[in-house]
């Protein structure tokens, strides 16, 4: 035992009789640098040696009989280094780094066209210092392939179920505050745009795909900020103005901006229910004007590198809408078997409403050595918000002594959510691992007081009242590996969730709880040939939970015979995505199947007895869809471009009518986007586009949805150096955006017009200050994501 122990020791006790000599890396700020690769040479040029400095920049040499050696450094950063050392003396070698980066006092770019890159598990859409940078982020994003915008609603390949990130975190906003924060996200500041329709592992479960919003990092030293406006002129006017600032200090990167709106918004829609029953059709004129003259929006971000390896950065997001109000006048005519008006009511709902949303994210980013780093995210939103509303009505039934009613409701809701994740990142040469655990906890409270004059005078009505709570718990595990050989790239992963949720409902009282645990599963695979054509193929498994909304039982009246209703036992959707891919020479072709067992979706019924019409939201028995899209980008000379954009899709849902019996809704559906644009100019600062958007009718549920279609133009131009940039955009031109949403199967027979004032016209100005020279350069570092409201 005691020759076997020596015999293992030998080595180690002859090397530390060798030389030994230390060194270190450091830059210009004497700031030590990690990781730098260090290569040693006898005098022969002949490599002896590799290695790398550790996280505090110090590397050792040992067991090198050459003398004299040279030492060479090579870094992307810094300029090259080489240096020859005597090893018989007892020294520290101290190698300083020069920057190879200079200051440039004026940036010129020339703007080309955007983009596409094709990954194993996403399609990349660069627009970085592209003709369509001027945009904002919501322009950019209706400009991306495979992504839709009808009537301010996201769809990629014609699902509506779309996580919203940037930089991999999840926007805590939705509908108008979320078009709102996007269209205050300057389009320079867009590095791309990530079309994630089968989203890896790493992504939480929820939704059927995830556009990933990249943003820049902040390459500017100093201070600089950009103020800019806004003037919108539909029907009414509207319009915001803000300023966002930006300060970066050696480790420190500081963002700011705010913004603020007003303006009056008017969505035009009419009625029409007709009851087979007593052969009476029903139509109202609903013209909904609404104030808004104080919508804030508020961003802040801070980034501090603690150390070469630690980066800490803090977010924080507002919105905040003190009062939104506004009096629709409801007419509505009821007209009998010989289509004559022999009873009427009028509905005059006067309201007002408030919205808060906060969200704050701490994040830390640890590099861990060379191949490996650890990141562990914090997130807290909080939600509060509230409706009032006063409904008088005027009644003149036939047969019947007019009379008047009035009710009196009022919702507040309140949605906290906290969420904690850690996630571990390693990637060397041909393999790439990430791994992760998050845990997320939410609970909601609403409560809707309803009182009325039914009895002869004005009291509260318990029945008709609610209070619901709600609490969810789920915990996240999740892996993935990635392998790249040669022309193959391979991704496969598995996410495991569970959730613990508790809803209980007052009136009626009543108790839902459920438990479950769901596996998901992603695979991907693509090969590139020699003469760079791709081919791919993907499946994904995905989970649609309901939006906290969706649950509540309570009915949110909108007249006496009409009101909507959220259901507390909505059941989550599985998703089911499968892919085929191929891209060649800027062509993008996406060959897609999409299974959804029990989507949850809002739809409409006729109730005879009550003569009500009554929305809410409730889960079908399944859909289906497959379907083909196809992008390319033409450059067809420097100064004019065209593009292409066409997805055409066979979409069926499946549902139980009122009767109980199971109906088939399909439908084939083509969107069509081609728009030209030209660069009027050598500087690249005066550009023109014209765009042609069509969608054929659609479905959904029990929904049938007429076509539609918009033209736009749009010019900008900029002026003084580039610091003043001014742009004009004419939407829907010749107001071709109304719809027709009907359903028509057993008994029932209604559908609505409806029209959300798209034609108009928009100014805006933005103004740069402040320091415009670019110090130094750093990649982008990615981030992580959050939860649903």
């Amino acid at each position: 035992m005691y020759k076997l122990i020596v015999l293992l020791c030998f080595p180690i006790l002859l090397f530390s009789q060798q030389q030994r000599i230390e060194g270190t890396v450091s830059n210009a700020e004497q700031k030590k640098l990690s990781f730098v690769t260090v290569e040693v040479y006898d005098s022969q040029n002949k490599l002896v040696k590799t290695l790398n400095t550790d996280t505090h920049g110090i590397f050792i040499l040992e067991g090198i009989s050459a003398n004299p050696i040279k030492i060479r450094v090579k870094n992307s950063e810094y300029e090259y280094f080489e240096k020859s050392f005597d090893t018989e003396k007892k020294q520290i070698i101290d190698i300083v780094l020069k920057s190879n980066q200079k200051d440039i006092e004026e940036v010129t770019v020339t703007k080309k066209k955007p983009v596409v890159k094709r990954k194993v598990d996403r399609l990349e859409f660069n627009v970085e210092n592209s003709n369509i940078s001027s945009l904002n982020a919501w322009e950019i994003l209706k400009k991306t392939p495979n992504v839709t915008v009808n009537n301010d609603v996201l769809t990629v390949k014609g699902s509506t179920g779309i996580l919203v990130t940037i930089n991999d975190k999840k926007i805590m906003l939705t509908g108008d505050e979320l078009k709102n924060l996007l269209e205050n996200t300057q389009g320079d500041e867009v590095k791309s745009v990530e079309v994630i329709t089968n989203p890896p592992a790493k992504y939480e479960a929820q939704g059927s795909a995830v556009l990933n919003i990249v943003m820049k990092k902040n390459k500017i030293e100093g201070y600089r900020g950009v103020i800019s406006s806004k003037y919108v002129q539909t029907q009414y006017a509207k319009g915001n103005m803000g300023i966002s600032q930006f300060y970066k200090k050696d480790k420190l990167s500081v963002m700011g901006s705010y913004y603020r709106g007003a303006g009056t918004y008017i969505r035009e829609g009419t009625d029409y229910v007709n009851y087979q029953e007593d052969q009476t059709r029903w139509i109202s004129t609903m013209n909904r004007k609404d104030k808004n003259n104080n919508q804030n929006t508020v961003n802040f971000n801070i980034e501090y590198e603690a150390d070469s390896l630690t980066n800490i950065s803090l977010n924080y997001s507002g919105y905040f809408s003190p009062k939104s109000f506004g009096t629709y006048y409801v007419p509505t005519l009821i007209y009998n078997n010989q289509d004559i008006a022999e009873s009427n009511y009028l509905t005059i709902n006067d309201h007002h409403s408030r919205s808060i949303n906060n969200s704050l994210s701490f994040q830390v980013d640890r590099k861990l050595n060379k191949n490996s780093s650890l990141s562990w995210i914090n997130y807290f939103t909080g939600n509060n918000s509230r409706k009032y509303q006063n409904v008088l009505t005027y009644l003149d039934f036939v047969n019947q002594t007019p009379e008047e009613r009035n009710f009196l409701t009022n919702n507040k809701s309140n949605i906290q959510l906290y969420s904690t994740q850690f996630d571990y990142q390693w990637k060397k040469d041909k393999f790439e691992l990430e791994s992760g655990v998050k845990y997320s906890f939410v609970k909601t409270n609403s409560q809707l007081d309803f009182s009325d004059n039914e009895n002869g005078q004005f009291e509260y009505r318990p029945e008709k009242s609610n209070i619901f709570d709600y609490k969810e718990q789920n915990f996240a595990l999740y892996s993935s590996l990635a392998y790249n050989l040669d022309k193959w790239s391979f991704k496969g992963g598995l996410r495991a969730e569970m959730t613990d949720l508790e809803g209980v409902v007052s009136e009626p009282h009543e108790i839902n709880k459920n438990n479950y645990w769901s596996l998901f599963p992603t695979a991907y695979v693509q090969y590139t040939t020699e003469n760079k054509q791709e081919f791919g193929f993907s499946y994904g498994k995905r989970i649609s939970r309901p939006s906290y909304s969706w649950l509540n039982p309570a009915k949110s009246y909108y007249n006496l015979f009409s009101y909507f209703q959220g259901d507390p036992k909505l059941k989550a959707t599985i998703i089911h995505n499968l892919n085929l891919t191929y891209s060649w020479k800027e062509w993008n072709v996406d060959l897609y199947y999409r299974k959804e067992l029990y989507p949850s979706m809002e739809i409409s019924f006729q109730e005879p007895s009550s003569n009500n019409l009554i929305y809410y939201f409730t889960n079908i028995e399944k859909g289906q869809a497959y379907g083909l899209s196809v992008y390319k980008n033409f450059q067809i000379k420097p100064w004019w471009n065209l593009v292409l954009s066409e997805n055409l899709e066979h979409n069926e849902n499946y549902f139980k009518g009122v009767d109980d019996i199971l109906y088939k809704n399909k439908v084939w559906n083509w969107v069509s986007n081609i728009s030209t644009s030209f660069t009027l100019d050598k500087n690249s600062d005066w550009k023109m586009e014209v765009g042609h958007n069509y969608y054929s009718p659609g479905i959904q549920g029990t929904f049938r949805i007429s076509s539609s279609w918009s033209a736009y133009f749009v010019m900008s131009r900029k002026f003084f150096n580039k610091r003043l940039e001014a742009s004009f955009v004419f939407n829907d031109i010749f107001r071709t955006m109304e719809q027709k949403i009907s359903t028509k199967y057993a008994n029932q027979d209604n559908y609505f017009l409806d029209y959300q004032d798209t034609q108009g016209f928009t100014l805006s100005l933005k103004f740069n200050f402040g320091n415009q020279s670019v110090k130094n350069v750093k990649t982008i570092k990615k981030t992580d994501e959050q939860d649903r409201l």
